[in-house]
């Protein structure tokens, strides 16, 4: 997760006027690299809706396009005590969620382990080993140990939602295959396998009295929980360390499920994985630095969205930017100083940059001392200029690019309002992003001025806490209906 500064004032517009003529050049330069306009974000729109649908053939696309099974939304009247287990890029959460009789409610305790990070790259039963050790402490604390005993005698055990946040394949809701780790993991032998039975022996071997009831992804979760407390949410997105959206569709429009044989009218989520969206680099428009970012990844070639809009790339991109100016002998930017700090790679994140754009200052001083503290670079007010302008560029371009996913699902189910559940760090605290987001969906979608956004992005509901608890739930709900679409292990669930 990408940790970003408490919010300060709206920060003040720069003035160029004191920027000597090479530098303005290369504003101007970076502005015509970064800019991207109407005419190419409906492009990128257009085909995004293109790829939207291949990803939901038999065949397939670059985006996957998952199904979930999740088969619809809940209704507001679900009830019981539900475990949700929250697996991201830092930490590790357990929570348990109350769902009471009161429509749309719920109560929640929870906790949150780090995750560390010699187990993103270590030996996969340390990881499920971890995994288990969190949950035990969890409801040994929570639970008194006579309750976890008695449960486990009675074979009472508590349904759990499980927010696995990697593309995963699911045949069904308590089953999924790793496609490929994100996020900065990469533990040999768990891609390709389905990771629900090396979660289960974790907790087998422990005698934890939890049942997996739903494996999920938390852009599933985020729709689910959104929709729980306004029917009007349609899409779910995370604008995060990665990017996502999930929405419902109808079997009918899944060609890839026809085997299944379900009624085409019935609804099921879909996990889009969108972060894909043009790994071909057919309409995107990325620049050498975009490049550079893919060649020196851990998986060149895939995630070409992701790595365009995403928080983890966000402060790569501008610190490439500006060691690639440094080194033209063209420009003079921090001449004569060390930039050693500045050279290590994903040494910025996000927030760097949205500390730059909240500076209220007209000199910018909390730029400088930025710069100071963190790369042991005096810069001057022109260079900050320059910083604070590029940081201005990448910050809109990846808010404007984030709003093509969006336009594309509306464009696609033809949904003319809704409102869509947004989470993740970026969209959360990156300064100027929705509104930025907003008026790239007004140019896609050609909305008459002055009236209300139709299509309104706000932040959503708790998506792999609460919406993973509500998962779990509606998958006991098509358990004791007999609807069992899409769900493996149904014993123990009721």
């Amino acid at each position: 997760m990408v940790e970003f500064p408490p919010r300060r004032k709206p920060s003040r517009k720069g003035s160029m006027a004191d920027v000597p003529k090479d530098l303005l050049e290369q504003i101007k330069d970076l502005e015509r690299l970064f800019t991207v306009d109407q005419s190419k974000l409906k492009e990128v729109t257009d085909h995004f809706v293109k790829e939207l649908d291949k990803g939901l053939s038999v065949e397939g696309g670059s985006i996957p396009m998952n199904p979930t099974w999740v088969m619809g939304y809940p209704d507001g009247h679900e009830t019981g005590t539900f475990l949700a287990l929250d697996m991201g890029g830092t930490n590790l959460r357990v929570c348990e969620i109350i769902l009471p009789e009161e429509k749309g409610e719920f109560e929640i305790i929870q906790s949150k382990y780090r995750m560390p990070e010699e187990l993103k790259t270590g030996d996969s039963e340390e990881l499920w080993e971890y995994i288990a050790d969190c949950l035990q402490q969890f409801i040994e604390y929570h639970h008194e140990v006579e309750d976890l005993a008695d449960m486990n005698d009675k074979q009472h055990k508590l349904p759990l939602g499980f927010t696995f946040s990697f593309p995963a394949t699911q045949e069904y809701i308590d089953h999924g295959v790793l496609q490929r780790w994100t996020k900065g993991f990469d533990i040999a032998g768990v891609e390709g396998k389905n990771v629900a039975p090396l979660f289960e022996a974790a907790l087998e071997k422990r005698s934890l009295p939890i049942k997996l009831s739903a494996l999920i992804n938390d852009t599933t979760g985020t729709l689910i929980a959104s929709h729980y407390t306004d029917d009007t949410m349609q899409i779910g997105c995370i604008f995060g360390t990665g990017c996502n959206a999930a929405y419902m569709e109808n079997c009918g429009s899944v060609p890839k499920i026809a085997h299944y044989d379900l009624p085409p009218d019935m609804p099921i989520a879909i996990n889009c994985e969108y972060g894909a969206f043009d790994n071909e680099h057919i309409v995107l428009p990325r620049t050498p630095f975009d490049l550079i970012i893919d060649e020196d990844s851990p998986r060149p070639g895939q995630q070409a969205f992701e790595k365009m809009i995403a928080g983890l790339y966000l402060g790569e991109l501008f610190r490439l930017v500006l060691v690639d100016l440094h080194d033209n002998k063209n420009v003079k930017i921090f001449e004569g100083q060390d930039i050693g700090k500045l050279r290590k790679a994903y040494s910025l994140d996000a927030s760097f940059l949205s500390f730059i754009e909240e500076d209220p200052f007209e000199n910018l001083s909390e730029t400088g001392e930025l710069f100071a503290k963190e790369l042991g670079i005096q810069a001057n007010k022109p260079e900050l200029e320059l910083c604070r302008r590029l940081a201005e560029l990448i910050g809109t371009r990846a808010a404007r690019l984030s709003a093509c996913g969006v336009a594309a699902i509306c464009k696609k189910k033809n949904i003319q309002s809704c409102h869509v559940g947004a989470d993740g760090s970026v969209f959360n605290k990156y300064p100027h992003f929705k509104a930025r987001g907003a008026q790239a969906l007004r140019e896609i979608l050609d909305w008459p001025k002055g009236k209300r956004d139709p299509v309104d992005i706000r932040a959503a509901e708790d998506g792999s806490g609460v919406g993973a608890a509500l998962i779990a739930a509606l998958t006991i709900k098509r358990v004791k209906a007999g609807n069992l679409a899409g769900i493996r292990h149904a014993e123990g669930m009721v």
